[in-house]
């Protein structure tokens, strides 16, 4: 387990690295989901479009619902389960980070942006999927986009990210599948 941790510490540190100022602009963009909203507005409208107001209002539904489990499930393992310090509070780390957030919470294992932002691309992309044929793909390589502004920003290892990522799929699914339970029942036109 020790190997694993060391090797966790050593990619973030090499991953990290590999930032300069010329894109932290661009990273601090993708990590802040305010910044997010144009997208989801989008999302929104599509599913206006194709599921109706009935289908928009469950779709809003299980999105408020698939992101509290994620946030929710997130704050259990990072402040009960596993109080794993960020890198940029760990010691042998900090002091070699390329931290560039605003701000350094006390604990990551595992990121609540990986798992939020891959909940949704799964969710909306499996949804979306029958309508825009490109939704899927392009959802996932967004979420993946926003998931490395963690570590490049300095405030996850790789292995908050891919733990985040995978819950969120898990999530991600669970809500597709019940988005389809309901829609198929109650939305659709």
């Amino acid at each position: 387990m020790e190997e694993l941790i060391q090797l966790d510490k050593d990619l973030f540190l090499y991953l990290n690295s590999l930032g300069t100022s010329t894109w932290d602009g661009f990273w601090l963009f993708m990590t802040e989901k305010f910044y997010q909203i144009p997208l989801y507005l989008l999302l929104l409208f599509f599913f206006h479009k194709y599921f109706g107001i009935r289908g928009t209002i469950i779709t809003l539904i299980i999105v408020a619902l698939l992101i509290t489990a994620a946030d929710q499930l997130s704050n259990l393992f990072k402040n009960v389960l596993f109080m794993r310090p960020r890198p940029c509070r760990a010691d042998g780390v900090a002091e070699f980070t390329r931290f560039i957030a605003e701000r350094c919470g006390r604990h990551g294992y595992f990121s609540g942006h990986a798992a939020n932002s891959m909940a949704l691309a799964f969710f909306t992309g499996l949804a979306l999927q029958k309508h825009l044929k490109y939704i899927f793909p392009f959802m996932v390589a967004w979420s993946i986009v926003v998931s490395y502004s963690r570590i490049y920003i300095g405030v996850h290892y790789p292995g908050d990210i891919i733990t985040g990522m995978a819950i969120g799929i898990l999530l991600g699914l669970g809500a597709y599948k019940l988005h389809t339970y309901f829609i198929e029942r109650y939305g659709m036109v």
